[in-house]
Formats: structure tokens, C-alpha cells, sequence
């Protein structure tokens, strides 16, 4: 399968934009803490599990920006499965969110599957 440029750069563009912001507003925003104390993770795991996410977040963002690679978004899957695993086991009720905090990562895999097919090898 071969996607159109306009079509690979739209869906690049939006997954760099996804884990690009959602790095930077799980920084600034203090949600992060506020949904770890609801789930019941000591707080002394907080400033790690948030960082350490948010670095992730922006490594993958960047890397989506600079790569289409098939390799990449293996590893972007992967990595928004193991996070929708972690929440889905910590905050079920994640997945009946009005904002979509879990349901947004149903086409995110879309559009990394999408990408993925159109990658060189």
C-alpha cells in the first residue's frame, strides 16, 4: 500500500503533533499527578512515571518527525499500547472518558498500522 505524500504527511504530521503536545501538557499541567493519586501510586513515583513518560513521548514525536520507518511505528505502537495497558489497569474508567483519553489511541493505531504499511522496510 502507497499513500499519497499529502495523505503520509498529514498523518505524520498529526502523530508528531500528538506526542510532541502530550509531552509538553504532561509537564505543565499537573493532571498527570492528580490521576496517579486517583489510581493510588505513591507519590514518590510521580515525578518519575510522568518524566520519564513525557521523555518518551517527545523521543517518539521527534523521531516520527525526522523517520518513516516501518521499525519507528512498531515502536510507537508499542509504546502507546504499553501506556494504554498501564492506564486501562490503573484507571479503567479512563476508557469512558467524555474527551476520549483512552478511545483517542484506537486511531492513533490506525494511523500508525496505515504508516507502517506505507514505510520503507
Amino acid at each position: 500500500m502507497t499513500m499519497t505524500p499529502l495523505a503520509r504527511a498529514t498523518a505524520r504530521v498529526s502523530l508528531v503533533a500528538v506526542w510532541l503536545l502530550t509531552a509538553v501538557v504532561s509537564l505543565s499541567g499537573g493532571q498527570g499527578q492528580v490521576l496517579l493519586n486517583s489510581a493510588g501510586v505513591d507519590a514518590r513515583w510521580h515525578s518519575w512515571l510522568i518524566t520519564g513518560g513525557a521523555c518518551v513521548d517527545a523521543l517518539l514525536g521527534l523521531a516520527l518527525w525526522r523517520w518513516h520507518r516501518r521499525r519507528l511505528y512498531l515502536v510507537s505502537a508499542a509504546a502507546m499500547l504499553a501506556m494504554t495497558m498501564a492506564a486501562t489497569v490503573l484507571l479503567p474508567r479512563l476508557w469512558l472518558d467524555p474527551l476520549g483519553c483512552l478511545l483517542k489511541n484506537l486511531p492513533i493505531a490506525a494511523l500508525l498500522y496505515l504508516l507502517h504499511e506505507d514505510a520503507p522496510a
